[in-house]
């Protein structure tokens, strides 16, 4: 990386107000990444242990707790840690970071729930043919591209936005490193070397959006057909939530990236960045796993099996 900055630390100068309310920010961001912590954490030890979850399904839900703790994990402990110390500061290199596994979280959910509406769409479109579609070599391709495909997004971004020149102004109009709020205090005059890939980044987005909304069409048109009213609702109840996850997730992040990076960041911006941010990885252990019947039943037997080894242990002693 060509980093021919002068500047060594930023400012986020996050939510504005007094200190109630950066007390209450605080709070609220804290009980929410505590509550996506205890969900992902579940989902990925169920998924895991449970011999019964180890389907496409589970495996896609379980990369996908893994990022959504990523990208949770990568803002909340340091807006929080800004807020109640009131120190703002943030290194060059720590932003940088922050940059990268954001990049990388919300890249590699959104080729997840990409793979994840591939996976619905075979499992009720083409129900006979489903094990031979959805095998286990083709799940952890689809995985692998993820991972990798993500990677290498985030990489370009976090090279190109942080080979800027950033030649005094350091302040940034977010609670975290946010690529259009550093492109806004650049003093480059390379500035294209980054909004390029941003442009190409949300065109590729809108093609996954596509996918998603096809798959759908192709799987409303099926349940449809099917003469069964609990069935229909069966499956309406695990492909409704997924669409409005996909909805909210991708509308967020597309008005706070593409927005005009030079115009200035209000309320209702930081509010956006909140929504992608805390909102997918607390909401989806709700939406996709916990609401599901046969999660519950693995966290039975996981609550079961963790009560008689602690009998044994207790009788042992």
């Amino acid at each position: 990386m060509n980093n021919i900055s002068m500047v060594t630390e930023f400012v986020l100068l996050g939510f504005p107000g007094p200190w109630d309310l950066q007390l209450l920010q605080a709070s609220v961001f804290t009980v929410m990444y505590l509550s996506a912590l205890m969900g992902n954490g579940l989902i990925i030890t169920i998924t895991s242990l449970d011999a019964c979850l180890h389907t496409p399904m589970y495996f896609f839900l379980r990369n996908l707790s893994l990022f959504d703790l990523c990208l949770i994990s990568a803002v909340v402990p340091k807006t929080v840690a800004n807020s109640l110390t009131d120190n703002n500061s943030i290194s060059f290199l720590d932003c940088a970071t922050q940059v990268f596994l954001v990049v990388l979280s919300a890249a590699a959910e959104l080729f997840l729930l990409t793979a994840m509406s591939i996976d619905r769409y075979a499992a009720i479109c083409h129900p006979l043919h489903y094990d031979v579609i959805m095998n286990k070599g083709t799940c952890l391709r689809m995985a692998a591209m993820s991972w990798f495909s993500s990677g290498f997004i985030s990489l370009i971004h976090t090279v190109s936005t942080f080979s800027l020149s950033y030649c005094g102004l350091n302040k940034i109009q977010q609670f975290f490193c946010d690529i259009p709020q550093l492109l806004a205090i650049s003093c480059s005059e390379h500035i294209t070397t980054e909004i390029v890939p941003i442009l190409i980044n949300a065109v590729l987005d809108l093609c996954c959006f596509i996918c998603i909304i096809t798959s759908y069409i192709y799987i409303f048109s099926t349940i449809r057909k099917i003469p069964s009213t609990q069935g229909q609702s069966k499956a309406y109840s695990t492909c409704l939530p997924h669409m409005t996850v996909v909805a909210l997730f991708l509308s967020t992040a597309f008005i706070a990236y593409l927005k005009p990076i030079f115009g200035s960041t209000s309320f209702t911006d930081l509010i956006l960045s909140a929504f992608y941010i805390l909102l997918p990885p607390s909401l989806n252990p709700i939406i996709y796993s916990l609401r599901n019947k046969a999660m519950k039943t693995g966290l039975e037997k996981l609550i079961i099996r963790k009560l008689w080894k602690t009998k044994n242990s207790l009788i042992f002693l």
